[in-house]
């Protein structure tokens, strides 16, 4: 193939968003060649372009016009369209979450292994942010020495009773699966995972429907533990404003603050644990330095995905984010949740079982859909970026 033929499903807020980009052709070697929406108003715009439309996912999967989808469905639609088009033979990417749950997770995944030869990706934009990859070489790099602590206080998702009204599965356990952690944070928790690994274990401390008229997580304060020695706090609400953005990591070398936009690295002079074992006085510190880290934001970090995704089913070129580390951060939110709702600290890895049957049975007793109210563009376009 000289270049890939790309089908989109769903053309809710972020799948108007990869239209808008991939028929400006900031995707090189990427035709968006088919979209897809049970909407027909979201379509005719699409058509007049001369890209081909479908109100049916399955029939564009079939309909041999694509060799690739872009799923940007409600959460729970990705598990059981990803298969569909994993074994028709195409390539995937999903949006986030990969899935709704682990369980589904694991479903989507096992089915990727049982086709080798198609690509699947999650999009995960953050990753290709130079905020974070910094912070990345410096835990790589050994410049931060032993990570002992992290805390991320993400509290600036703020959200309007108009937004959850946006769509009728949104803030929904039967349509969405879950709130602020599986939806708004879903990406700090993939960077998180992606810097420092996963947790070992966790404590949850979900606030259901606390600042909205929703039946899902809005506050949640959650304890993390890794096996190798750090521990971790990460507090997020859709609830506060103007809220804070602040993600700070520890190490025995120093530690960096990522917050306004800006980095600084405070580096100790000597190793904080040497320092403790040499010195002879009680209540000396190691000397340190003080410099910001200086970078830039990325300019479209998800035609970058999807440039990578592309080159990924082209070239053979590694991916970003492999669909495998997708389970990660779905792992995550749920074992917080649950751990919550059992009141007790969870394990990891998470009982994907478990929690599945704890999502049916809240599920189960999920409230009707609300009246939906349309977002605009350039409400939604405020999200990006955290």
């Amino acid at each position: 193939m000289e270049s890939l033929r790309l089908g989109l499903i769903g053309m809710g807020n972020i799948g108007r968003h990869h239209a808008a980009y991939l028929l400006d052709g900031k995707v090189p070697r990427c035709v968006l060649r088919a979209v897809c929406s049970t909407s027909p108003g979201k379509l005719e715009d699409h058509r007049a372009r001369g890209v081909s439309v479908f109100g049916d996912a399955s029939a564009l999967i079939r309909s041999g016009e694509i060799d690739a989808v872009l799923i940007a469905t409600p959460h729970y639609q990705h598990t059981s369209i990803g298969i569909e088009a994993l074994e028709a033979g195409l390539h995937v990417m999903v949006e986030k979450p990969i899935s709704a749950h682990k369980a589904d997770a694991e479903r989507l995944l096992a089915c990727a292994a049982r086709h080798p030869r198609q690509v699947l990706a999650g999009m995960f934009q953050l990753r290709v942010e130079p905020r974070y990859a910094r912070l990345q070489e410096l835990i790589a790099s050994g410049r931060l020495g032993t990570v002992q602590r992290v805390s991320w206080l993400i509290t600036d998702w703020f959200r309007t009773d108009a937004y959850y009204a946006s769509g009728g599965w949104r803030a929904t356990w039967r349509g969405e699966g879950g709130g602020v952690l599986l939806n708004q944070c879903l990406h700090n928790l993939d960077v998180l995972t992606w810097l420092l690994g996963m947790p070992s274990r966790v404590r949850g401390f979900a606030q259901l429907g606390r600042w909205h008229d929703i039946e899902v997580e809005d506050q949640v304060t959650a304890y993390l533990e890794w096996a190798d020695g750090p521990t971790g706090v990460f507090i997020t609400s859709t609830g506060e404003a103007p809220g804070t953005n602040r993600l700070e990591i520890a190490g025995s070398r120093g530690k960096v603050v990522l917050e306004d936009d800006r980095i600084t690295f405070t580096e100790n002079g000597t190793d904080a644990l040497e320092w403790s074992r040499t010195a002879t006085v009680g209540f000396s510190k190691p000397p340190v330095t003080v410099a910001d880290l200086p970078f830039t934001n990325h300019p479209a970090p998800h035609a970058a995905l999807m440039e990578n995704f592309t080159a990924a089913v082209l070239d053979g070129a590694p991916l970003i984010a492999p669909g495998s580390d997708g389970m990660r951060s779905v792992e995550l939110a749920n074992s917080i949740v649950h751990s919550s709702l059992l009141g007790q600290t969870v394990d990891l890895p998470l009982d994907g079982a478990a929690w599945e049957r704890q999502l049916a049975r809240l599920a189960s007793g999920s409230r009707s859909e609300k009246k939906v109210r349309v977002i605009s563009a350039d409400d939604f376009a405020q999200s990006f970026r955290r």
